[in-house]
Parts: C-alpha cells; structure tokens; sequence
C-alpha cells in the first residue's frame, strides 16, 4: 500500500514537473507597431551595440588626444655582478705596499693608516646604479595631430548616425513589408473563405437540381487547391516575422503580432526645392567632408613635422653605488639636456616624407572628385525619389476608383450565382479581379512609403513630420 502511494506521488509530481516546464517554454506574444519595433531594436539591436562601442573609442581617443605632450619617464635600477676584479687588487695592493715604504721611513705612526690588501670578498664584486628618465618632445604638428583627432571623432558620430537611420530604415520597411504580407494573407483567406461557401452553396444547388454536378465538383475543386497556396503565403509571413525578431534584437521564438495599417503621409515637394534645402544635410556628403579634413589635417603636420624643428627637453638622474673597503659609496651621474634637432633627410623632395605627403595630397584630390560625383548622384536619386512619389500617389487613387469597381462587380456575382443565374468560373474572375486590385493598391502604397524613406535617408530629413509641423 506504501510502495503504492509512493508510486502515485512521484508520477504525479512529475506531471506536475512537467506542466510547469511546458509552461515556462511557452512562447512570449508580443503586440508591435512600427514605432515600438523601432525603439526596441534602438535599445537592443546587436548591431546597434557595437556600433556605440566603435564610437565610444574614437571619443575616448579624441578626448585623450593631448596625451603626446606627456613626457616619458622611465625609472630602473640595476644591482651588477663583475666576476673579474684583479685590476682593482692590483692598484690597490700596490698603492698599499708604497705607503708600507713610506712608512718605514716617517715610522709606525703611520702604519695603523695603511689598509691591509683587499681579499676577493664577495662585497667587492657588487655595484648598485638607479636611474630616473624624463623626456619631452615637443612639435609643431601635434597640434594637428590633435586636431585630426577630434576630426575622426566627429567622423565616428556620423557614421554611427548613418548606421542608426540605416537601421531605423530597414525596421520600417520591413514592417510596412509585414503589414502587406499580413494583408495580403487576410484576402487570401478570405478569398478562401468564399471559395468554401461557394462549394456549400454550390452543394445546395445541387440539391436543389438547379445545377449539375460537374458545377459542384469545379466549386469543391477550386476550393482545394486554394488552400495548400494560402497555407504557404502563411508560412512565408511567419518566417519573415522571425527575421524581424532577429534584427530588432528580439527572441526569434517571440510570437510576433503587428499593430497598423499601410497608410502613408502624402508630403509635396519637388526635387529642385529640396536639394537647395537639404542637399548639404546629407550624411554621405558630411561623411565624405569629414574625411576630406582629416587628410588636411594630416598633410599640414606631416609639413610641420619636416620643416620645423624638434624639441626634446631630457632630463636624467642616475645614483651610482660601490663598496669599497666595507663602504657603501655613492655618486651621482644625473645631466639635463635641451635640444633643438631638424631631420634634413625629410625635407628632401624624394625622401619618404615627403613622397607620403604627395600621397596624401592625392588621396585629396580623389575624395574632391568623389565629392564631385556624389553630390550628383545625389540629384539624381533625390529626383527618382520624387517621381517614385508622384507615381505611387496617382496609383494608389487610380487603383481605389479599381477596387471600388471590382468590389460592386464581385457582389453581383455572387447574387447572381447563388441563384444559379451565373457560373463558377465567371465568379471566380470577379474574385480574381477584386484580390488583384486590393492588393496592387496595397503594394502602391508601400512603394510610396518606401520611396518617402529613401528620400528622407538620402537628405537626412524627416519630410512628413517636418510638413505636418508646418501646416500646424
């Protein structure tokens, strides 16, 4: 009976183990518009992330920049060995033997004064020498050097910018790509969802002798085969939802569910007005000027460094120690130097400075005449931009006259066929028709968002909130 109740307990915590589990590795659903993907994937994108660290180390470099007027200082100290000290015992036992001369002469008195001659002891095979460095080189070019700094730091800020509105970008348009699979998939189902009720209908006709039954079995086949083609729009949807997941920074096993609608804020603009507005904003032509600088400001300390002297203030101190006779002795070797060089060798025309500075003055003219073509590639993507504009707008009003039509078109139909007045195949091209312009107006008004993104990316502006805030 025991063994029994025991039994029972283990299989029901069990049970109750693996409920909890099933629970905890349930999916999190999470509701997202637009705004809210963008802001999640602002605080978590990994892309995002490494780009702030990038940018925080050209910041902590620009901010450390003065660093190169630090001196040097170097300390050491160093206890020698020598393993050879006849020398020594010789000159000082011959200095010993003299005064023992010296002293048979003048008598014993000064014989207690004479030292006895030095035994190979260990203390006499020993030095101890210190040192202390300090050394500052100063220049003419490190004030440019410290300005090509700050240069590319203000470089990482813009291209971390770029790679935010990038970003932000690519979210947005991927959403409003979701939004248009989403609807597309809801008129698929309910294009589906009609194909089935024409089959019911159709099978009540039957019954009723008001159609044959080749009718019924095209209504029951059509039905059929347009479920396999929506159970695969369907899977394409959720995969592209995982893809969202994974670029904001998102679970990829979150249960994703889109909040909006592909309704986009008409703006009017034309690209001549634009251009003189905005075409300097942009990020690649700020970008591309920033990088232009930073070469200038090299050139000009790399002229600095070849045609300006050097100057190199030196300071050192070195305390020197030796026994001698049991003392410890002490001297001092220290010096300070001030020096004033020029390197003749980099002023010459064909030495490697100065074919580094006929590279860099190069590299200036190319970036000028890459300048040059981006800026004109510029008008033209900003005027492509615009006539992608101008055409989405007449399509999507064209394409709503479109679904008006087809939609009066499908209804009569409908009526008509389920009072057995009309065939299948004529419903299902009003069906047709009424999907095709639903979503080629869906798809107008994604390429005009799309296009209003690429235009506002290109100019480094927001247009629609920016004409929204001018009409208020």
């Amino acid at each position: 009976m025991n063994r029994t109740k025991f039994l029972a307990a283990g299989l029901l915590g069990l049970g109750l183990a693996a409920f909890a589990q099933g629970q905890t590795t349930e999916p999190e659903k999470v509701t997202l518009t637009v705004d809210q993907a963008v802001e999640y994937a602002l605080q978590n994108s990994r892309d995002l992330k490494s780009n702030d660290i990038d940018l925080a180390i050209k910041e902590r470099s620009a901010k450390y920049s003065w660093n190169v007027f630090l001196p040097e200082i170097t300390v050491s100290g160093t206890a020698a060995r020598t393993t050879n000290i006849d020398s020594t015992l010789q000159s000082v036992n011959g200095s010993a033997q003299m005064m023992q001369m010296i002293s048979g002469l003048h008598g014993n008195a000064l014989a207690s004064q004479i030292p006895s001659p030095i035994s190979e002891e260990e203390k006499y095979h020993w030095a101890l020498v210190g040192s202390v460095n300090a050394q500052l080189n100063l220049s003419l070019a490190y004030i440019y050097s410290i300005k090509a700094a700050k240069a590319e730091y203000e470089g990482g800020k813009i291209t971390w910018e770029q790679s935010q509105k990038q970003t932000i970008m690519n979210i947005k348009k991927l959403f409003y790509g979701l939004l248009l699979q989403q609807e597309n998939l809801k008129i698929q189902k309910t294009s589906l969802e009609n194909a089935r009720q024409r089959a019911d209908q159709a099978q009540i006709n039957f019954n009723n002798g008001r159609i044959p039954q080749l009718q019924l079995l095209n209504a029951q086949v059509s039905y059929e085969n347009q479920r396999p083609e929506v159970e695969t729009v369907e899977q394409s949807f959720n995969q592209q939802l995982d893809t969202l997941a994974f670029l904001i920074g998102m679970p990829v096993e979150t249960e994703i569910e889109l909040s909006g609608s592909i309704e986009p804020e008409y703006v009017n603009v034309t690209a001549e007005e634009l251009l003189e507005k905005y075409g300097k904003k942009s990020l690649d032509v700020r970008s591309l000027q920033n990088n232009i600088d930073m070469l200038n400001m090299n050139l000009k300390a790399l002229n600095l460094s070849s045609y300006t002297p050097a100057l190199v203030l030196s300071y050192g101190w070195q305390p020197a120690g030796s026994w001698w006779g049991g003392d410890l002795d002490f001297s001092d070797q220290g010096s300070l130097s001030i020096t004033l060089a020029f390197n003749i060798t980099n002023m010459l025309p064909w030495s490697a400075n100065r074919q580094k500075a006929r590279d860099l003055k190069d590299n200036i003219s190319k970036l000028n005449l890459t300048m040059d073509t981006l800026t004109e590639n510029q008008k033209v993507q900003v005027r492509k931009a615009v006539d992608a504009l101008n055409q989405a707008r007449k399509q999507i009003d064209s394409m709503g006259r479109t679904v008006e039509l087809a939609r009066r078109s499908y209804d009569m139909s409908v009526r008509s066929f389920n009072n057995g007045l009309m065939e299948l195949l004529d419903v299902r091209d009003a069906q047709e028709q009424l999907d095709k312009a639903m979503v080629g107006q869906l798809q107008q008004k994604f390429n005009y968002i799309s296009a209003l993104m690429d235009l506002e990316n290109t100019l480094n502006i927001e247009l629609s909130n920016s004409q929204a805030a001018g009409q208020n």
